[in-house]
């Protein structure tokens, strides 16, 4: 959850007309406070909201009425089933949740729809088994590798490129590793530039010493004394 809300805050790190969370509650209704009717998404975003101030939970009306646009759910054997009954109805009837994804980290199985008409319809995969999310303008998929010092398979985001969307820390890293090559590099150039302007003044010394020889070899004029 955390690294899914690392890369959206990363990837959109210009704009502040948005809102990202998870594991909150939303609360969508005065009924479904009082009933203390609990829901909360593992992710969630919400576009054309100000990003500021930090919440704690997500009230609608408090919101001027906007619900998230995408959502995903990290399925448990505990919450498959809600997820994939209740909250998936809910998300489609009451939230209008565009973008809705389901990935259960013990199987590896990404699920995802975007609705349309008001009805949830199967996203298919791409080559790589992402999913496309239209809200983000980002692909969903699995990721093999090291965060916060774990090394598993995480639930990412891609650029339309393939690219995995980097967290701060990785961006930061890339671009010190650009430095260092950069660096690297000009260091490179500028050694070739001394050896060539070794070169150059050897050939240069060598031509003087050419030249002095033969102004002493016999049949030539002496230096005058």
């Amino acid at each position: 959850i955390n690294l899914l809300i690392a890369s959206v805050l990363a990837w959109f790190r210009d704009r502040t007309d948005f809102f990202v969370g998870g594991n909150m509650f939303v609360y969508y209704s005065l009924q479904q406070a009082r009933n203390r009717d609990y829901r909360g998404p593992d992710f969630f975003f919400v576009q054309d909201v100000n990003l500021h101030p930090v919440r704690r939970y997500w009230v609608s009306w408090e919101e001027n009425g906007r619900l998230p646009d995408v959502i995903v759910e990290l399925l448990s054997p505990t919450t498959e089933r809600e997820d994939r009954t209740t909250k998936r109805d809910l998300y489609e009837r009451t939230f209008h949740t565009r973008n809705y994804f389901l990935y259960d980290p013990a199987t590896g199985q990404l699920d995802g729809y975007e609705l349309a008409n008001g009805h949830y319809v199967p996203l298919q995969p791409n080559a790589q088994g992402r999913l496309w999310s239209s809200v983000l303008g980002l692909w969903v998929g699995t990721w093999q590798g090291e965060y916060l010092r774990e090394t598993a398979t995480w639930l990412r985001f891609y650029d339309e490129n393939g690219q995995v969307v980097g967290v701060r820390e990785e961006l930061a890293e890339q671009l010190a590793a650009e430095e260092h090559n950069r660096a690297d590099t000009e260091h490179r150039r500028a050694d070739k530039e001394q050896r060539r302007a070794d070169v150059a003044e050897a050939e240069l010394a060598r031509l003087r010493a050419l030249l002095a020889q033969q102004a002493l070899a016999p049949g030539t004029d002496k230096p005058a004394s």
